[in-house]
């Protein structure tokens, strides 16, 4: 009996080909970004059920300026296809939780229908290093 080389190697190949389909794949570790955090919302509240229905923050983005002041910028979307009215407004603190200056005044935030809107706020002086973003429905 003579054994042909053409259906051998192609078995081989074929077999091959399908140990490498069990292989589970490596899970990789999720990527840090500085530019954006899409999870890093814990500082943001929403003070009352207006606010609570009408906004939410889907990300936060923070950095330390040249003179060591911070600055946060929220972005807060529109739950709803109709548009929402909302104020925002960012108390910053130090590293033990205590307001490093007065809080700022309620931002008014217009936002369209199923839009997310853009809010920065900077600290007055470099003491801040922790901050808390807080949303209230407009009158």
């Amino acid at each position: 009996m003579t054994l042909r080389p053409f259906p051998l190697a192609a078995a081989a190949i074929c077999l091959a080909a399908l140990a490498g389909c069990s292989v589970a794949p490596e899970e990789s570790a999720p990527q840090d970004s500085t530019k954006f955090t899409v999870e890093n919302t814990d500082q943001f509240a929403a003070l009352d059920p207006a606010a609570e229905a009408a906004v939410k923050c889907t990300g936060l983005q923070e950095r330390m300026l040249g003179d060591g002041r911070l600055e946060v910028v929220a972005n807060v979307k529109n739950r709803g296809s109709e548009p929402a009215k909302v104020r925002v407004q960012c108390q910053f603190l130090d590293d033990q939780g205590e307001p490093t200056e007065p809080a700022a005044q309620w931002q008014a935030l217009s936002i369209a229908g199923d839009s997310t809107a853009v809010v920065r706020f900077t600290s007055s002086n470099a003491s801040a290093k922790r901050y808390a973003i807080r949303a209230r429905g407009a009158p």
